[in-house]
Formats: C-alpha cells, sequence, structure tokens
C-alpha cells in the first residue's frame, strides 16, 4: 500500500476537526477490516487517515420500546450479534453477525465502518435495510439523517461527504405479528457470497394479509437491492406458496448481478430466486408465531 500520514482522534469533535482541516484525500478508520484490504490492492489511496476507532462515545447499543434501538458507529459486530436486548427484538440481526466471516473480524470490525465500505457482498446493509433503518451523518457543517436504502450509490461507493462521520443506525421499534429473517448462500462458510437474502414479513392481527413485505438482496447487484416489486406483490394478500413463488420470480427479475470467479450472472439470478423463496417462507413461518 501506498505511504499515508496517520492521525489518532479521541473524540468526535477531534475526528471531524482533523479531517475538516487536512482538507481532501483524507479517510477514517475505524476497524479497518474492510478498509486495510482497499488499501492493500491499491482500490483506495488515502493521503492520510483518521483513526476513530477509540473514541469510546461511539460504541453503544441502546433500546427504548418507544423510540426503537439506537447503535453507535463504532459497535462491534461481535456486541451486535451477542447483545440480549437485539437477541430479543431484533434477532435477525443477531442471526446474520453469527454467519458473517470470523468471531476475529467481528470482534473488531465496526458495524459503521462496514456500511461505510460499501461491499455489495456485506451482510449487514440488507438486513438493517429490511429493518427501515436510518443512519445519522457528523460533520462540522452539521448532521443529517438518511434512510440506509439511499446511502448506497454504486460498489464502495455512497452519499457520505469526505469530511462526515456515521455517528449511529437507527432502528424503529418492533412491530408486532413481523418475523425476518437473514440467508445467505456461499463458496464457503464463512467465504465470498453468491447472494444473501433479508425478508421482513409484517402479518395483520389475525395473522392472514400481510399487511408489510421487504425483501433485500445483496451479491446480485452494485448495490443492496430492495425487491420492491416482490415484496408489493406480497402486501395486502393472503401468503401462499403460488403467491411466494411469483415474488421469488420477481425478485430474480430485479436482480442485476456481476459474473466473477465465483459465479456468473446467470447462476446468482437463480440462485436469487431460490433464496427469497426460502426467506420469504421463513419469515412468514416467524410472522405467524410472533406475538
Amino acid at each position: 500500500m501506498k505511504d499515508f500520514e496517520y492521525f489518532r482522534a479521541k473524540t468526535v469533535e477531534e475526528a471531524c476537526s482533523l479531517i475538516s482541516r487536512q482538507g481532501e484525500g483524507g479517510k477514517f478508520l475505524a476497524g479497518g477490516q474492510s478498509l486495510i484490504t482497499l488499501l492493500r490492492q491499491k482500490l483506495l489511496t488515502p493521503s492520510y487517515l483518521v483513526d476513530i476507532k477509540g473514541i469510546s462515545d461511539l460504541e453503544y447499543i441502546r433500546f427504548d420500546d418507544k423510540k426503537g434501538l439506537s447503535m453507535g458507529g463504532l459497535t462491534t459486530h461481535r456486541a451486535i450479534e451477542r447483545s440480549p436486548v437485539i437477541r430479543k427484538n431484533y434477532p435477525v440481526l443477531s442471526d446474520m453477525e453469527m454467519s458473517m466471516t470470523s468471531v476475529q473480524t467481528r470482534n473488531w470490525g465496526t458495524i459503521g465502518g462496514n456500511l461505510c465500505c460499501a461491499d455489495p457482498n456485506g451482510d449487514a446493509a440488507p438486513a438493517l435495510i429490511a429493518l427501515n433503518a436510518r443512519i445519522k451523518l457528523l460533520s462540522l457543517r452539521g448532521e443529517r439523517t438518511i434512510p440506509l436504502q439511499g446511502f448506497f450509490t454504486d460498489t464502495f461507493a455512497t452519499v457520505i461527504d469526505p469530511d462526515e462521520l456515521l455517528t449511529e443506525i437507527h432502528l424503529p421499534p418492533p412491530a408486532g405479528h413481523t418475523g425476518a429473517v437473514h440467508m445467505r448462500f456461499s463458496t464457503t462458510e464463512s467465504g465470498i457470497k453468491v447472494v444473501s437474502v433479508s425478508a421482513l414479513i409484517t402479518l395483520d392481527s389475525g395473522k392472514r394479509i400481510c399487511t408489510d413485505a421487504r425483501i433485500v438482496m445483496g451479491a446480485v447487484a452494485p448495490v443492496p437491492l430492495n425487491a420492491e416489486r416482490a415484496g408489493n406483490h406480497l402486501s395486502g394478500k393472503s401468503i401462499n406458496e403460488s403467491l411466494i413463488e411469483e415474488a421469488a420470480r420477481l425478485a430474480g427479475e430485479e436482480a442485476d448481478p456481476a459474473s466473477d470467479v465465483h459465479a456468473s450472472a446467470e447462476y446468482r439470478r437463480e440462485m436469487a430466486k431460490v433464496m427469497v423463496r426460502r426467506a420469504v417462507r421463513a419469515a412468514f413461518e416467524k410472522a405467524k408465531a410472533a406475538s
């Protein structure tokens, strides 16, 4: 990797001040699990890094029955996986984290760093988008909150400005009669994904009609793909096998995968149908069992 200057920030204010004062060409360094790889591959060549890993104020998990869940941008994947409040109220996140890479990486890697990397193969973004996540971005110019779904613009690209820091991820309170699952198909257990799917199903009080359906796929497009046509096809209807089959077909049509050494575009599209079918079935069963 190319040489760069290194700065270490102890507070959010210091981090924002450093990145603003040093000017263009810098990057924030959180866990570094993704960033260091990009540096080694020379896909990124920053002139300096601002290390924010030591900012303890950005490492937290808070839950309120009315406000929902808030996670600091430096919360580790392992903390999310092991959090009792997440396991109780958003179990799909715990399940997603358990299947994500190695324990060593989860112990050090951060949720904010993962999202800012914008790897289309990432697991966290599809699950969080399915849960209707919003994120806070902070700079010396002020703070803004945006839906996570609108955060990604292309492979390894987001709407975040060079001087902005992702400080928080927020999820609304969990809805009743809701089931959510995250499934992935990889070349190996913790290897490169061929496709991943997060599905969320919410049923009415009688547990007959689907009132909300979200299907978000990873590794099948340059950004996490919310299969809106597939989700809309399920909403407002009584879910059955033929409906699930049609939703899977629509999701496959919405996918825009690329071929690589791990799978062809055609194979990824077919696997997207298979995984959507399985994920929607599982989410539907969880929704029926939920209170």
